[in-house]
């Protein structure tokens, strides 16, 4: 029976430290152990990291010097101004405080809700913060957020700026671990926003020259059908230019923040590079057509951004600038500036207009690849519009799917953002691990759907013989992309195939799937694979689930007697009752990416191409006998 003792007892009210301890998602996103690049220790630098870049924005520091020693404790000095000295352990402690809120100081940083460094002290088993001013110091010493001591101190040898030191709670993070790739990214990504700016991470100096040319061109993974075009204008930047693969590439940038999910930014520079080329050419060509094999990159810098979430990934903003003001009556109005999609519209319909009509010999290359989009297009939808109603009548979609409630692209509010963060579908195979995964699931964010068989090999297969497979395109039909990445349903894609040799293939022919004809999923990190325990160690106590062979010896050493060991070989071995654990809050999950100098074509080639010499002596050299397996894992 629920409780009927509901008092005054029960209102709790959360102070600062306590509520992001209690809630991190609300200001960090996901946890995570550092194996993904949206896990919340890289969010943790990120927001040290943007404090510094808004000071070199703001004219003030070309150098910001970032160290994560092994055992991944960090340090983010910069050279701006500091903080204001008696101000320093209010600026690091005390949610919604801080300088960003006065738009005289910091007019377009990315961090202006007051939280960021707050969140960081609060989730940090250590924290310690030095600001250098003229000679003097101020400091603080925090410990899960409480403040232990501070002090103020002569400093006659330290420039001015600020030093934080940081190291995530293990309370909160359990064992984790930066990949100091994913940072380097990031470092980069800081560097190419900011021209003349130098980062230096762990040593190493970052400092580009040409912005976001220099993006685009070191992340080319072949050459592109013609040199990329570069335009910069009063708080925009793009650059432009296609490629032989399918899909869209466009990096987006607001105030130097990865706008990994794009957001109205994003919607309108795609927006208007197929309406400035149909304008060009003078033909109605379709979008779609206009823009694959698009790469390139949009940033923009705007007044009060305002982000879908505290993680800042995907731009709600609708105009460059918005003010409250009062009139001469003192009645209070919002003027706003010019909204992004109108400008960002204007930029380019000028720009890359004036710079087609100059570079006269890249524009046959631009419309040829159009026309070859165009034609491959028609043929393949009047196939896929056949499979699809065959399938209708069937009513195979409902065979196939087993939906949850909540979607990527829902609307959100305060109420569904968790669910809709958090929706994921998983793709697996027969009806016996689909079985399992549907029993356990959440049916709130969590979908399954389930291969019959193997997929075809998509490398080897024209894009007409893949357009009439009834299997891929249901699971086209149940992601949502048919017509746009934009209306993509699920957050995560999560392939949950068996650890055996049918599994692994399985998983490679849906991976090839999407690296050849969607890879943007890949690139914004929606593909994930899902690890499943290879064993099961218990006693009459208690139950470990250990996923590598040092995981089992260490569970084996730690329960000491009766010990029962079991091994699982497939998903659809694993009770339901069990596998709820496996997919639950710590679900361990293995991200799909491309590293930058990756070509698409040259894996797909390598491991799903003809037996090649090559990939016949790199298996040789790997093969290992189930004999030696079961000797390391047994």
């Amino acid at each position: 029976m629920p409780s009927s003792n509901y008092t005054d007892d029960n209102i709790r009210t959360l102070e600062g430290v306590q509520h992001v301890r209690m809630r991190p998602g609300m200001y960090i996103g996901r946890l995570g152990n550092g194996n993904n690049p949206g896990d919340g220790i890289y969010v943790l630098l990120k927001e040290i990291i943007d404090n510094s870049v808004d000071e070199y924005a703001m004219g003030f520091g070309k150098q910001i010097v970032v160290d994560i020693d092994p055992e991944n404790h960090v340090s983010v000095r910069d050279y701006g101004r500091g903080i204001p000295l008696d101000s320093v352990v209010k600026a690091v402690s005390i949610l919604n405080t801080g300088g960003k809120f006065d738009d005289k100081v910091f007019k377009k940083s990315v961090g202006l809700n007051g939280v960021g460094t707050k969140a960081v002290n609060a989730l940090s088993e250590t924290f310690y913060v030095c600001s250098y001013r003229e000679g003097e110091s101020s400091w603080a010493r925090f410990e899960r957020g409480e403040l232990k001591e501070s002090g103020k101190e002569a400093a006659p040898r330290e420039k001015n700026g600020t030093l934080v030191r940081f190291y995530p709670d293990p309370m909160m993070f359990g064992t984790f671990a930066y990949n100091l790739d994913y940072v380097e990214t990031m470092v980069k990504n800081y560097s190419y926003l900011k021209k003349g700016l130098t980062l230096v991470l762990n040593g190493t100096p970052y400092k580009s020259e040409n912005g976001l040319l220099d993006l685009v061109n070191e992340n080319l993974s072949e050459e592109p059908l013609y040199p990329p075009i570069h335009l910069e204008g009063p708080d925009i930047e793009i650059v432009l230019s296609h490629g032989r693969d399918y899909g869209e590439n466009i990096s987006s940038f607001v105030n130097g923040q990865n706008t990994r999910d794009g957001g109205t930014h994003l919607a309108a520079y795609r927006e208007a590079i197929a309406k400035t080329l149909k304008e060009f050419f003078k033909k109605n060509y379709a979008p779609e057509d206009c823009r694959q094999g698009v790469v390139g990159a949009i940033s923009i810098q705007i007044q009060e951004p305002n982000f879908e979430g505290q993680t800042k990934t995907k731009l709600g903003s609708n105009y460059m600038w918005e003010k409250q003001t009062h009139d001469e009556h003192g009645t209070l109005k919002l003027d706003t500036g010019p909204t992004i999609r109108s400008y960002v519209n204007s930029f380019v319909a000028t720009e890359l207009d004036n710079y087609l009509r100059i570079h006269k010999d890249i524009v046959p290359v631009i419309e040829e690849k159009i026309k070859d989009s165009q034609r491959e297009r028609e043929e393949i939808s009047g196939i896929q519009k056949k499979t699809r109603e065959r399938n209708k009548k069937a009513n195979v979609y409902n065979k196939k799917l087993r939906d949850c409630r909540f979607h990527f692209n829902d609307k959100v509010t305060e109420k569904t953002q968790e669910n809709i963060e958090n929706s994921s579908i998983f793709i697996t195979e027969g009806d016996s691990a689909s079985g399992t995964i549907t029993k356990a699931r959440n049916a709130n964010f969590q979908a399954v759907f389930s291969l019959r068989g193997k997929p075809i090999n998509c490398y080897k297969e024209s894009r007409k013989k893949v357009a009439e497979n009834d299997e891929l395109n249901l699971l086209i039909s149940a992601l949502g992309v048919e017509d746009d990445l934009e209306d993509l349903r699920y957050n995560n894609i999560i392939v949950a195939t068996d650890a055996d040799d049918d599994g692994m293939h399985i998983r490679m022919l849906v991976l090839t799937f999407f690296m050849k004809y969607y890879p943007d999923l890949i690139r914004r990190g929606h593909v994930h694979i899902l690890q499943t325990p290879l064993f099961r160690v218990r006693n009459k106590k208690e139950n470990r689930y250990c996923y590598t062979p040092e995981e089992k010896e260490k569970a084996i050493k730690e329960l000491k007697t009766g010990v029962e060991i079991t091994r699982f070989k497939g998903l659809g071995e694993i009770s339901s009752d069990e596998f709820v654990h496996f997919i639950g809050p710590g679900m361990r999950l293995d991200l799909v990416k491309l590293a930058e100098e990756e070509s698409i074509a040259d894996i797909m080639s390598f491991y799903m191409g003809d037996n090649t010499l090559e990939r016949q002596n790199f298996i040789r050299a790997n093969l290992r006998s189930e004999e030696e397996l079961e000797d390391v894992n047994i």
